[in-house]
């Protein structure tokens, strides 16, 4: 049986899956190269393009949580949350309001947040 069963109890386990910033920094450019990756295939049409959307995405993630944060990527338990939860994080990043998310989920202090503004 799954522990999460909302999304909002799954978001801030998401968030401490992904505590260490080059798991982040990893998951940040393998959701950048699949959106790039879906709209060259949309742009050229190029329907097979779309078979490398997941590749893309996801080949970035599952080897940091490998050899970088060292867990189990969240996508084999709760595959679409995961999903929803990656481009989560990455509009907050995108938008400047991740770190408050991972203050809130206990990912990091406020004061090792000040620390790092200074």
């Amino acid at each position: 049986m799954r522990e999460h069963q909302t999304f909002e109890s799954f978001w801030p386990f998401y968030l401490r899956e992904h505590a260490r910033p080059a798991t982040r920094h990893w998951h940040f450019v393998g959701s950048t190269l699949a959106i790039l990756v879906l709209l060259a295939a949309l742009l050229t049409q190029s329907w097979w393009g779309l078979l490398a959307v997941p590749l893309a995405g996801y080949f970035f993630a599952w080897v940091s949580h490998a050899f970088v944060e060292r867990n189990k990527p969240a996508t084999f338990t709760y595959p679409l949350w995961s999903l929803i939860g990656d481009y989560r994080m990455y509009g907050m990043f995108l938008t400047g309001r991740l770190d408050d998310e991972l203050v809130r989920a206990g990912v990091i202090s406020e004061a090792g947040l000040a620390e790092t503004e200074r």
